[in-house]
């Protein structure tokens, strides 16, 4: 399939495509005033749409602060250079 970016069609084509993607409508393209071409913008999923498609985690991951102290028992004390 040949592709090309919106920034290489001349602007009129840019225009029509950047409605067709505010709006959701496909854009119909006529040849003599019959149908030649329909262009569709590609409809994003939401992020809860493609969360549900995932497959949940079921492995055991490593207690990575096991044997360390608690942030909140640390001191830092402030050094000036």
């Amino acid at each position: 399939m040949t592709q090309i970016t919106l920034s290489d069609l001349p602007e009129t084509i840019q225009t029509l495509l950047n409605q067709a993607q505010k709006t959701g409508e496909p854009l119909t393209i006529t040849q003599n005033g019959i149908p030649f071409a329909i262009i569709s913008p590609i409809k994003k999923k939401s992020l809860l749409e493609t969360l549900s498609t995932l497959e949940p985690l079921d492995e055991d991951f490593a207690d990575v602060d096991e044997g360390l102290l608690p942030l909140d028992d640390i001191e830092f004390s402030k050094h000036t250079l």
